[in-house]
């Protein structure tokens, strides 16, 4: 009688215990954008996102490019075994180069709700609460899932009429989720407020007053749509 009476009790307890169990540890919070990656082995991709306490190895000859989201931290690693923090990585056998950029920082809100399916358990980004501010004329808008048939990124200035940009989004743009307006040579102006829109999603941000015209990390002229 007692052994049943016991079976009646632990049972329950282990039931309820299990969907926690299966659902294993907790995602992790995307912390870093990978700007540039050359490696066969690492598993990570161009304009991944990767989260704190991911571990990263790479060949001797590897390299890898990240910026750091709230801390603007842009690292170059070149080797070694790399681990994703906070603020910064952790490298191990390789080599680091660091500097700061302009970026939001800590004025990004991210969701961790997607990952994607590599081994490395690389993140994408999803929505973003602000109007951001870009630190470079050209920005890299990250497209909409699922875009569909319509194709058409148009770009307006709102706080002066006239400067009005409509570009066609071609199928390798589309396919890879991102467009580079540094490749469509087109620069926006210092100090604007403009309005981005494509396939009904709109976007509003700002472009700094000091923002740079040449190259700059993808990390200070990021957009991405809703």
């Amino acid at each position: 009688m007692g052994s049943k009476l016991l079976a009646a009790v632990v049972l329950p307890m282990v039931a309820f215990a299990l969907p926690a169990a299966a659902r294993g540890p907790a995602p992790l919070v995307p912390t870093a954008l990978v700007e540039d990656i050359k490696s066969g082995t690492a598993e990570i991709e161009f304009m991944d996102y990767v989260g704190s306490g991911q571990v990263i190895r790479l060949a001797p000859t590897d390299v890898l490019v990240l910026s750091y989201l709230k801390s603007c931290e842009h690292e170059t690693i070149t080797g070694g075994i790399v681990t994703i923090g906070a603020q910064r990585s952790e490298v191990q056998n390789g080599k680091v180069v660091r500097a700061k950029v302009a970026c939001d920082g800590g004025k990004m809100r991210l969701s961790a709700q997607e990952a994607n399916t590599s081994a490395a358990g690389a993140f994408r980004l999803q929505s973003a609460d602000i109007e951001p501010t870009l630190y470079a004329r050209t920005p890299v808008i990250q497209l909409p899932r699922h875009l569909g048939e319509e194709r058409t990124l148009v770009i307006a200035r709102t706080d002066r009429r006239g400067e009005r940009h409509t570009l066609s989004v071609d199928e390798k743009a589309a396919a890879a989720g991102f467009y580079d307006l540094a490749a469509a040579k087109l620069r926006l102006t210092r100090g604007a407020t403009y309005e981005a829109s494509i396939g009904g999603r709109k976007l509003t941000f700002l472009v700094d007053r000091q923002a740079k015209s040449g190259a700059a990390p993808i990390v200070s002229r990021l957009l991405r749509f809703p």
